[in-house]
């Protein structure tokens, strides 16, 4: 009962009790006649002292739509109806914004969107929820309102479907993914048995569910503290394809750094034509798979030993990519100590050669000129930005003849 209690006390001292702003909210709604309650993560995250200082949070309330959008109005505070076929209204007082939507039952579904009916029954709108540990309320005081019974399995962290696990895919298969993120997230990477068997069961069956929304879940799994087990757990079912060295790098990265980065992650599972086919399966952005590119170009160059050609060429990403290099080559401490130490004492300076410089000088543009100019850069780089431009030049000419 200690966990239960600790969790009553958190709720009751929850920012959004607290907060002005919020309350105003819960106020507007009929939060005070338990006609609005905060749901969900919101509250989950309240419990496992997850949250954070403050901003968003979601609200379910018996209120219709339409009701909603009119009460905010009135009270002067900017609404949206973002998601209005499915219940929900945006609303923001001040530095919050609540995510309001009215309680409701799946109809219909075709496993991935769903016809809702709006109803004021809040253990049927509990049920429609995925997992339990996400289908808990509090009351706009922070009192807990719990219709699952589901309190226990929080505290547990454990990620459990409510319900049949097969059935409740059925109607959205993107939960598998959830599923997989959920116990990475909250869960320890400990696998409900039932979840585990339902998800390897759909795997088959997952081909409409669109790339990006695949790619949204897969970015918030690899930008997660620990992953790796559930990406082993992934590829075993053959939701993913990755092999035992890529499993093997990734767990080296994660005990080399304690801020894992989507980017570098990305980094360490392959060549450019593998990165290439992330992007297309699972819609990356074109930015993100550029980084992920010069994180792993620079982490091979320290590999190879080519520390300032990495310095020049990839500076932003250098310290970032320490850790790949490491997880790519497993080095030990020491070595990863004497790279990051390299790091702390390097400048990159500026190229000393202008395109001024080279015409001042009585160089001809052209591509024996640039191919030359490449040449030379590249010395001074492996000199360690030693050479002078008085140096560069006169090799220049050399090369020019």
């Amino acid at each position: 009962m200690k966990g239960r209690h600790e969790a009553v006390t958190r709720l009751r001292a929850a920012w959004w009790v607290r907060a002005p702003d919020a309350q105003q909210i819960f106020s507007l709604l009929g939060g005070e006649e338990k006609q609005t309650r905060a749901v969900g993560g919101l509250v989950r995250d309240t419990v496992l002292d997850m949250t954070s200082l403050g901003g968003d949070i979601d609200l379910a309330t018996e209120l219709l739509p339409d009701e909603v959008l009119q009460r905010a109005r009135e009270a002067g505070m900017p609404c949206y109806p973002t998601g209005y076929d499915h219940g929900t209204v945006t609303i923001r007082n001040g530095q919050v914004i609540a995510e309001v939507t009215t309680l409701r039952q799946d109809v219909t579904s075709d496993g991935r969107h769903a016809r809702v009916k709006f109803g004021t029954d809040w253990r049927a709108d509990a049920r429609r929820r995925d997992f339990t540990m996400n289908a808990i309320y509090a009351e706009q005081n922070g009192a807990l309102f719990d219709p699952l019974d589901a309190l226990a399995d929080v505290l547990a962290r454990r990620v459990r479907f409510i319900g049949d696990p097969v059935k409740r895919i059925c109607e959205d298969r993107l939960r598998v993914y959830r599923f997989f993120r959920f116990t990475a997230s909250h869960g320890n990477e400990q696998f409900d048995e039932a979840g585990l068997e339902a998800c390897a069961a759909a795997v088959g069956d997952l081909k409409q569910i669109s790339a990006e929304r695949i790619g949204h879940e897969m970015s918030k799994i690899l930008a997660l503290p620990r992953v790796v087990a559930t990406l082993a757990r992934m590829t075993k079912i053959g939701l993913l394809d990755f092999s035992i060295e890529d499993l093997q790098a990734l767990l080296r990265y994660e005990n080399k750094t304690q801020s894992p980065i989507v980017a570098a992650r990305l980094a360490l599972l392959g060549e450019e034509g593998v990165l290439d086919r992330l992007a297309s399966a699972w819609r990356l952005s074109g930015a993100l798979i550029s980084e992920a590119k010069s994180i792993r170009s620079a982490a091979l160059k320290m590999i190879a030993g080519e520390l300032y050609d990495a310095a020049y060429r990839h500076s932003r990403f250098v310290y970032v990519a320490v850790p790949v290099a490491c997880a790519i080559a497993s080095w030990n401490e020491e070595k990863c100590r004497e790279i990051n130490d390299f790091w702390g004492q390097m400048e990159v300076p500026r190229f000393p050669i202008s395109g001024g410089d080279l015409l001042e000088a009585g160089f001809e543009q052209g591509p024996d000129l640039g191919k030359a100019l490449r040449r030379i850069e590249s010395e001074w780089v492996q000199s360690g930005f030693a050479l002078e431009r008085a140096d560069l030049l006169e090799q220049l000419k050399k090369y020019l003849g």
